[in-house]
């Protein structure tokens, strides 16, 4: 679908402006070494000795290339939206160092030219050439498509060829596909842009046969002698999602960002195809992840070893991985979904990956990063604990491994995909983001101009510009935490008359038809079917309480604790606001009072959360274990709570989401 897309919102502009002003010129002395004290890249250094043709040593891990592919995918963006002489003439000074790297054949990753040609495509298990080529695929298209350039993207097309050529079903090819999934997106993103069907059949070739016996990844281990790191694990070939075939897959499993990759193709090829079998396959992955084994922040991942899903309900706050790749991941996952069936679920659980679990992964700056996101900390552990090494109290400048730095450049930049989208004859709006949003719906080009101080209010008003009157369906995402919604139709002064209001319980029964007879509500949109005039408005007030919730019982780590949400948005308690020994501190009642304020000087101004609490004695004069004697001394404390995505700002400290009733 052909969108044009511009935010201009008082939550989302402020990120993105720090991204283009500070985080974007940042990653770049970070891919060039030039941040002190922080660890090294070696991005451009390696491109620049491919190029040379002179072999050497590659610094960095082998999936090295794939980091600043990201960010020239961001830098797409930023570049759609804010034209940019002097960072487009940095980018293509860039994608010059990358090309000139390229082999005759038209291959394409330093870590092979640099330590031996003849060894390439011998551990697609493990070392990363498809994944790399992915990224590089996907940042080729965006520069394409944003600045008309085409040096990068002919470099990636002779590199696809080639691919081609190497790998597929055919007699003489390696029956292989990547351990690392994303070149099937990537393929599907490009297939979108050529309609080259050698793109679409690729890409469904690598679904199709990952986890097909016999193993190619067995097959490559015995024939290449390369060791496999996870033989005595838990995982298996499951650690890359391939001990079996996709469609015979039902639980995430795994290493978290493989997972979200692989589902993204597989959905991308499901919409592609009409392959009912593969969408079956996605919407069973989906219910495994997000029903069973999702953080209430939106963080997959709940395991530090291989980065990876565990068991179902196995969640636990201090020593969750959480990776800001796996939950941008998820995102990427659930707009697939979305282009698949428009459920409001997906919309959902996308907004809450990106409100909390995501935009944590960056300080409010753009130039420190978390790769890891917990719900709990405490910085002595942190240091001294081996099982919670992996936990930092505080952002880092730069990552040894830095996937999640240029990740967060390119979903931020794109943010504007996300927004709405046309299915057929209906323009549904998942995310609640101001600006303006243009779409084809049906036989018109639509264009959606929508203003609202959301999360921070659930007052949000969109206004319908259209050439001349046109018959469709504006569908409105109900999100599942406003239990009470209005929703007016020209209601500003002087306009018609307002042609329906309406106050709907999503704890009633569905299906809700409004007044004027061609108004639905299902699976989580509120569907306005009528026909459009230039210049309707349409205005939706959403309840938004702040309002404590419960873990489902199985959840052990969080039975007989609460987390405060409102909105979109997950709060926490963390020390600056609330003193040491967090563990001590309860909830005061079933359902206290909320005090809301709003405080524009703080954290880049944000609504602070207040609630009465208890807080145990810490003095304690006895022996280390003592005989029970009545309950514990406690003292009434009032409670500040601020926005997950926000803490770790204000200096090192505790930090909890769920706290003890």
């Amino acid at each position: 679908m052909n969108q044009k897309q511009a935010i201009r919102d008082a939550f989302w502009s402020p990120f993105r402006e720090t991204v283009r002003r500070e985080g974007i010129p940042y990653q770049w002395l970070a891919l060039n070494d030039r941040v002190p004290g922080a660890e090294p890249s070696h991005w451009m250094r390696n491109f620049r000795a491919a190029a040379s043709g002179k072999p050497g040593a590659h610094g960095g891990c082998v999936f090295q290339d794939s980091d600043g592919a990201k960010w020239l995918e961001g830098v797409a963006y930023s570049l759609r939206s804010h034209p940019d002489p002097a960072l487009e003439a940095i980018a293509d000074g860039a994608i010059e160092a990358i090309v000139a790297a390229q082999q005759p054949d038209g291959y394409l990753d330093t870590y092979y030219i640099l330590t031996g040609l003849d060894r390439r495509w011998t551990n697609l298990r493990d070392n990363h050439e498809l994944y790399c080529a992915g990224h590089m695929i996907e940042a080729a298209v965006a520069y394409y498509e944003s600045t008309g350039k085409r040096a990068l993207l002919d470099a990636m097309l002779r590199y696809v060829d080639l691919i081609d050529r190497e790998i597929g079903p055919r007699r003489g090819q390696r029956h292989g596909y990547p351990g690392h999934p994303e070149i099937e997106l990537a393929l599907m993103r490009l297939y979108r842009l050529t309609g080259d069907e050698k793109h679409l059949r690729l890409a469904k070739y690598f679904i199709d046969e990952r986890g097909q016996k016999p193993l190619y990844f067995e097959q490559e281990t015995r024939e290449s002698g390369n060791d496999f790191p996870w033989k005595d694990s838990p995982f298996g070939y499951q650690y890359y999602q391939a001990g079996k075939p996709v469609r015979e897959q039902t639980d995430a499993e795994g290493h978290a960002v493989r997972a979200m990759y692989l589902y993204c193709g597989m959905a991308d090829v499901a919409r592609a195809t009409g392959d009912e079998s593969l969408v079956r396959a996605c919407e069973a992955l989906w219910e495994s992840t997000v029903r069973r084994r999702m953080y209430v922040t939106g963080a997959i991942g709940s395991s530090a070893y291989g980065e990876s899903f565990t068991f179902d309900y196995d969640l636990p706050n201090d020593t969750v991985y959480g990776e800001t790749c796996a939950a941008i991941g998820l995102v990427f996952f659930a707009r697939r979904m979305l282009a698949l069936k428009p459920r409001g679920e997906y919309a959902d659980v996308m907004e809450r990956a990106l409100y909390n679990g995501v935009l944590s992964g960056m300080q409010l700056d753009g130039k420190r990063f978390f790769y890891v996101n917990p719900l709990e900390v405490n910085p002595v552990a942190c240091a001294k604990d081996p099982n919670k090494r992996h936990v930092k109290p505080e952002r880092q400048k730069w990552f040894g491994c830095a996937c999640c730095p240029p990740n967060l450049i390119r979903l931020l930049m794109s943010l504007e995909d996300y927004v709405c989208s046309a299915d057929g004859n209906a323009l549904h709006v998942h995310l609640y983001i101001g600006g303006d949003f243009t779409a084809r719906v049906g036989s018109s080009d639509v264009r959606l101009h929508v203003e609202t101080r959301y999360p921070w209010d659930g007052d949000i008003c969109l206004s319908v510009e259209l050439e001349r009157p046109a018959s469709f369906a504006l569908a409105l995402r109900i999100p599942e935490w406003s239990h009470k919604w209005q929703i007016g139709l020209n209601d500003r002064p002087g306009a018609d008359e307002i042609a329906f209001a309406m106050v709907f319980s999503l704890q009633g029964p569905g299906g809700f038809v409004g007044v004027d007879g061609k108004t639905q509500v299902r699976d989580g949109y509120a569907y306005i079917e009528r026909e459009w005039k230039p210049g309707d408005r349409v205005r939706i007030m959403l309840d938004m309480p702040a309002q404590f919730v419960r873990a489902n019982p199985r959840v052990a780590e969080d039975a007989g604790k609460v987390a405060l949400t409102r909105g979109p948005l997950v709060y926490c308690l963390e020390e600056a606001d609330n003193g040491p020994n967090l563990h001590l501190v309860r909830v005061g009642s079933a359902q206290p009072h909320v005090r809301e304020r709003w405080q524009p000087q703080l954290l880049g101004g944000v609504t602070v959360l207040e609630t009465a609490g208890l807080r145990e004695s810490d003095e304690w004069t006895g022996p280390l274990y003592a005989p029970v004697r009545g309950a514990p001394e406690t003292q009434t404390v009032q409670l500040r709570w601020i926005p997950y995505y926000a803490w770790a700002n204000r200096g090192t400290g505790e930090m909890r989401v769920w706290v003890r009733e």
